[in-house]
């Protein structure tokens, strides 16, 4: 995106960030209004949408067999369009809704990922003009990102950008509104969630199921995974043999060995976009005896 492009995306009235894990949505004026996961409950039988969000979420493995829960975006593409589009409706509200469609020339702003594929733009622009928008402004995650964070994307200078979705991870360099060099690693949250549920499995036999993986990461957020964090945390699970609810105290050092491999394939990625950056923005070394 061209610092043009970014003045086009401060004229859209609304913008929508529809990632793998949460949507979220911002509405000019009224700042971020939606920020949910990016689940929808369908009864099969009647095809009536049952909960979105975070009730939606709650709902997985616990539904009877008519009850289907779906996310219609994967890896940060629109899968299930209508999905999406219905999801979407009742995450927003009718009160917000009634308040864009009084816009003349609804204006939107939609974020895809840095590779996404010309299927994956039209799926995004397609959601968007099914909730009434007049024009779709496409944002790359990256730069949206850069922006959202007040880092100066638009000026002469490198700015690096980490974006951590739920199925990959994107880096780049930022210059002057676009990106110089970019990197997308296929590893991201679930990915250290799945390893983290692996090790309470073999190593306490314990069944932690991926949505209950959320209380460790608040214990171990901030320093927690550090040596300077608490050197346990309790947490609750169901016993693999017996099936019953029990809790253990599970040792912080032995999680930063679990998640070494999955944030390693980030870090390699990280050292990729660098060695891919022009060599004049490297620093000159040193001269003997300086």
């Amino acid at each position: 995106m061209t610092t043009t492009g970014l003045e086009q995306l401060r004229r859209c009235h609304f913008a929508v960030d529809l990632g793998a894990a949460r949507t979220r949505v911002y509405v000019k004026g009224a700042g971020l209004v939606v920020d949910q996961p990016s689940v929808a409950a369908v009864n099969t039988r009647t095809g009536a949408l049952i909960a979105v969000g975070e009730f939606a979420e709650r709902m997985t493995g616990r539904t009877p067999h008519y009850i289907r829960v779906v996310r219609p975006v994967s890896g940060g593409t629109v899968v299930d369009i209508e999905m999406a589009q219905r999801m979407l409706r009742h995450l927003i509200g009718d009160k917000t809704r009634r308040q864009l469609r009084r816009k003349p020339f609804l204006r939107a702003a939609a974020c895809t990922p840095h590779d996404a594929d010309p299927l994956a733009r039209r799926a995004a622009v397609e959601t968007l003009v099914g909730l009434g928008a007049r024009r779709v402004e496409l944002v790359d995650t990256l730069i949206a990102a850069a922006v959202g964070c007040g880092l100066p994307v638009e000026r002469p200078e490198a700015t690096m950008i980490m974006v951590c979705g739920a199925a990959a991870t994107q880096v780049a360099v930022l210059s002057l509104g676009s990106i110089v060099t970019a990197e997308r690693v296929p590893v991201g949250g679930e990915a250290v969630d799945h390893a983290i549920v692996q090790h309470l499995r073999h190593e306490h036999e314990l069944v932690l199921p991926s949505q209950s993986v959320r209380p460790l990461q608040l214990a171990l957020s901030g320093n927690g995974l550090t040596p300077e964090g608490p050197a346990s945390t309790e947490i609750n699970g169901r016993d693999v043999a017996t099936g019953l609810a029990r809790s253990v105290r599970v040792d912080t050092a032995a999680v930063r060995v679990a998640i070494e491999t999955p944030l390693t394939a980030v870090l390699d990625g990280i050292g990729r976009v660098l060695r891919g950056c022009p060599r004049t923005w490297w620093p000159t070394s040193p001269t003997a005896g300086s």
